[in-house]
């Protein structure tokens, strides 16, 4: 997609009214005052020195002006009215939906919730994984099976994820083949095509409606219903793959499977699925969240992350993420996906949607949805027009051949838009929004009308008789009132951006501004089917090619593809387009990656992912590409080496001063060269990527270009590459708009990914404009050599770049603290929670330490409240060493302190209460209180020695006589997390 660059519009006259000055936290004068503790007497200076002349760009950006934020909005909303909202009974996996207001405002809308990151310091993230641990109930109570997970990407790559996994436990050494049923979503069908074709899985597709091809798979995907709308009993199809040592993996619609036999109770061994439809809107795609749920006996091998239950240090329950596979990262060349992260936010949004309506209210729904689709079905019958299957849920397949388009014609112009299944047949799919007014217009494109006589129409036989959704908090929260509490009561418990600054290295987690998340919930942005015509699309299709060309211009790439819905989605779609590259060259057999320890392992991970043969390159003392070893690995490896993935600045967080000589080392072999962008924070306006030797690099729009992290998730991954790689960049079956036609094929089950939210990052750089994005990287700069001055007397700093400087984050060293007084990195993390802050990066890229980032977002006063934190945290940690602290009973060894603890009768730490609640004065006034202490977190893994399994979740608080009648028939639901990683 080309980009024409807005008009520019008049920049604000007043400096201080310019965007940029509120998103860069410090103010001119505070910044020459960090300058002046650094050493430097401007930015510029800073900026010569610390980065390399080598990779500085020779040329500013040519961006339009920063807009102001009414300018901003105004033109979002002039992009916005191009679109055209009809209603959309398209189907395909996506589905009208009503968000509840409730959640609408107090979730999608609240920095608390999107502003949060990943829980991995459990015990300031209890709401988060409550909530997260409410998604997986949904999920394993609908589909009927044991183990669900916190949430994947989507639907599409869920089902390859599946595949993986139905592969992995088959212990097959060949690849073989994956049976897939044709009436499968077509973009599932495409991506699991993309993600078999480099592990050299062979995908057959076969109408298997009666039954199973001859043939030898590890596994077979059924949807359920089909994408055409037919409901089938799944289980004589599946018990026949068993037969044959396969692995059943059924795509199942979870408002379906409220009134629909269960998987499970078909024999599914794996679930995989979107929870869209669970009042998350369109988004013309995405962010949605996908899900997978699996059965006894694999899940060990279940991807992604998982929310389990443990205990902390005073025995209460509590919540973290069990150590399963859920970190491919820490496998890296060993990993069997490369999924890093979830969907947080929206898996969220859907498990309060249960929580919200209950199983009585989302059984009616679906009810609401069936009874809708049932009387287009009948009225449609009436009228002469045939009804391709009988059983369905929510979507009827109609045949009316060779009018298809007209019928397609008709119903627009009534304001719907219904799916053209070919010449012959027209596709309408029903939902929780459709009201008998659509019915009525449906009809009417038909040429048909009402009938009388409306039946339901699936079998009795697969009608759900188990009960789901038993667990009280699915009962305990009817009333608004009581949901809003509940919801406040959640995000209490956790440290977001609207809290404290959150230092972490490698993260970059700055400002996500209110004018930036404002348009995402227009319903003209909100409420598009990502398969709607085009054309009603106009908005969104000028608005991501207009962010395209300016990633394209901030990177120095000559094509971008926002398809990739997550970071690593977005290195495996670079490794693609390199694989693709090379294949198109006659040189199929480079399957080298050349990777540096140092690396972020998802690059390994997700190599793997594409077929690739990792080789480790090492790294010298200053954390730097070790050449030697770099020209010894091309040396061995020259012939079949296709490419090397290196991060700039390093994960080590310096400024590498070999970088082109390495990506000329890879060029000259022949290779390619994969730039990871998630440090780009230190790169934009300062240089380009593309100009110093890259060839792709995926860029981490929720970290650089301010999309929140939303605990986790969403986020969005879009490659930049270079000319002879655009060829090679996704495409997408259902869009000839959305790639080239020689693409790779599709990375994420929608067209552009999770283009909900691409309006935040075009306001931000609209906004920010040309220099307001350079002075973003330099400030950011400036923020992170201001914590290492500040903390270097007190904390060693590990690796430092040319004059002694660090580039956007720096890494505090603890080794040394911990060898002489038992104090240990993870100490100082959780003491760190006492003081209100969350903890930086812990223990990477190296074990034992803190990566801290502040990024240019944070004001001088938040800097220096952070810095007086470490440095009070290193006064105590000396009172440990000097004798004054019991080396085991100390605030840091046992931090974090709850109110709980302080107001305990039995208080026996030799320090005081106030010394562990208010170490620094400022706490009497604004005090985070933890809702635990520290958490086990090795309790109910394998490697705990005892074998201790998890604990159920205790219950909510409710009357006792409620709490004990719905606690008797909800707590065998929740067995199943006793054994969960077992």
């Amino acid at each position: 997609m080309t980009a024409q660059f807005f008009a520019p519009v008049a920049a604000p006259q007043h400096p201080r009214s310019a965007f940029a000055d509120r998103h860069i936290g410090p103010s001119p004068d505070d910044q020459a005052r960090m300058l002046a503790a650094i050493g430097f007497s401007g930015i510029e200076a800073l900026a010569d020195a610390a980065v390399p002349a080598a990779i500085r760009t020779s040329r500013p950006l040519a961006l339009p002006p920063a807009l102001s934020e009414t300018a901003a909005l105004d033109r979002l909303r002039e992009l916005a009215s191009r679109n055209t909202v009809l209603t959309s009974m398209i189907g395909l996996g996506y589905h009208g939906t009503i968000t509840p207001g409730v959640v609408m405002r107090n979730v999608l809308e609240n920095p608390g919730w999107y502003t949060a990151y990943t829980p991995y310091q459990p015990e300031i993230s209890q709401g988060r994984l409550e909530a997260l641990l409410n998604f997986q109930t949904v999920v394993g109570d609908l589909t009927g099976l044991p183990v669900a997970n916190a949430s994947m990407l989507d639907e599409g790559t869920a089902a390859a994820e599946a595949m993986a996994l139905a592969h992995r436990v088959s212990k097959r050494k060949e690849p073989g083949t994956f049976l897939v049923d044709a009436d499968t979503l077509p973009q599932t069908i495409e991506v699991v095509r993309t993600r078999a074709v480099p592990l050299g899985i062979e995908v057959v597709t076969a109408d298997l409606s009666g039954g199973l091809p001859d043939g030898d798979f590890f596994g077979v995907l059924l949807q359920y219903p089909g994408a055409s709308g037919a409901v089938r009993d799944l289980e004589p199809v599946i018990a026949q793959a068993h037969e044959r040592g396969a692995k059943a993996v059924v795509a199942a619609d979870l408002l379906a499977l409220t009134l629909l036999r269960p998987p499970a109770e078909a024999g599914a061994d794996i679930a995989v699925g979107s929870a869209q439809r669970f009042g998350v809107p369109f988004g013309f795609g995405g962010p949605h969240a996908g899900y997978m749920a699996v059965g006894e006996g694999i899940q060990r091998q279940l991807p992604g992350r998982l929310v389990g239950v443990s205990v902390d240090a005073d025995g209460a329950t509590a919540y973290r993420l069990a150590l399963q596979t859920r970190e491919q990262h820490i496998r890296r060349e060993k990993a069997t996906s490369n999924i890093c992260t979830a969907q947080v936010l929206l898996a969220v949004m859907a498990s309060m949607y249960a929580v919200y309506h209950g199983p009585e209210g989302l059984a009616a729904i679906a009810q609401r949805t069936h009874r809708r689709a049932a009387e287009i079905a009948a009225g449609l019958r009436a009228g002469g027009v045939e009804i391709v299957h009988d059983a369905f849920f929510d979507t009827v397949l109609a045949r009316v051949p060779g009018r298809a388009a007209e019928v397609v014609a008709a119903a627009r112009e009534r304001g719907v838009n219904l799916r053209p299944a070919g010449a012959d047949h027209v596709g309408i799919a029903c939902d929780e929004t459709t009201l008998p007014e659509h019915v009525a217009a449906v009809l009417e494109a038909f040429g048909a009308s009402a009938a009388e006589d409306v039946p339901e129409s699936f079998p009795d036989a697969l009608r759900r008789e188990s009960p789901y959704l038993t667990h009280p908090v699915f009962h305990a929260h009817r009333s608004e009132t009581a949901m809003l509490r509940y919801l406040r009561r959640l995000q209490d418990k956790d440290i977001a951006l609207d809290r404290s600054m959150i230092p972490l290295g490698s993260c970059t987690m700055k400002l996500n501004a209110t004018a930036e998340m404002e348009p995402v919930t227009w319903p003209e942005f909100a409420n598009i089917h990502p398969f709607a015509p085009v054309d009603q699309a106009a908005g969104y299709v000028e608005l991501i090619g207009e962010l395209e060309g300016f990633l394209a211009e901030i990177t120095g790439y000559a094509q971008v593809s926002v398809q990739p819905n997550a970071g690593s989605q977005g290195e495996l779609a670079g490794l693609l387009a390199i694989r693709g590259y090379h294949a198109s060259r006659g040189e199929e057999h480079r399957d080298v990656c050349l990777i540096p320890s140092s690396a972020h392992g998802t690059n390994a991970a997700s190599a793997v992912m594409a077929g690739m043969r990792v080789v480790v390159v090492k790294c010298d003392e200053g954390g730097n590409v070790a050449l030697d070893d770099l020209h010894a690995k091309i040396g061995k490896h020259g012939d079949r080496l296709a490419a090397i993935m290196v991060t700039y600045p390093s994960t080590h967080g310096v400024f590498e001063e070999t970088i082109t000589d390495v990506c000329a080392a890879v060029h000259e072999a022949g290779g390619q060269v994969y730039v990871d962008g998630a440090n780009l924070n230190a790169l934009v306006g300062l240089a380009r990527p593309g100009e110093f030797g890259s060839d792709v690099s995926h860029l981490n729009l929720h970290k650089t270009f301010c999309i929140p992290h939303g605990g986790g998730g969403p986020g969005v991954g879009p490659i930049g590459v270079r000319e002879h790689l655009a060829p090679f960049l996704p495409n997408h079956p259902l869009r000839e708009e959305a790639g080239p036609a020689s693409g790779v094929g599709p990375i994420s089950a929608a067209p552009w990914g999770s283009a909900g939210i691409l309006p935040i990052s075009w306001a931000y750089i609209a906004m920010m404009g040309p220099d307001g994005l350079r002075a973003a990287t330099e400030g950011a700069i400036v923020g992170a050599n201001y914590l290492a001055a500040r903390l270097a007397p007190h904390y060693p700093i590990l690796y430092t770049g040319r004059n002694g400087l660090v580039a956007h984050e720096c890494i505090a060293d603890l080794r040394k603290i911990t060898k002489d007084t038992g104090i240990t990195a993870e100490d100082v993390a959780k003491r760190l929670i006492d003081y209100g802050f969350h903890a930086p990066t812990l223990s990477f890229p190296v074990a034992g330490t803190l990566m801290i980032e502040p990024t240019e977002s944070e004001d001088l006063a938040e800097l220096d409240r952070f810095c007086d934190a470490m440095i009070e945290i290193r006064r105590e940690v000396q009172r440990v060493a000097d004798g004054g602290y019991d080396r085991e009973d100390n605030p840091l060894k046992n931090a974090p302190h709850t109110a709980g603890c302080l107001v305990s009768d039995d208080w026996k730490h030799a320090y005081t209460r106030e010394e562990a609640a208010y170490p620094v004065p400022s706490l009497r006034e604004n005090k985070y209180w933890p809702p635990v202490r520290r958490i086990d977190q090795a309790y109910g893994d394998p490697r705990d020695a005892a074998g201790r399994g998890m604990s159920a979740p205790q219950m909510p608080e409710l009357p006792p006589e409620l709490a004990a009648a719905v606690q008797r028939a909800a707590m065998p639901d929740f067995d199943r997390w006793h054994q969960m990683i077992r």
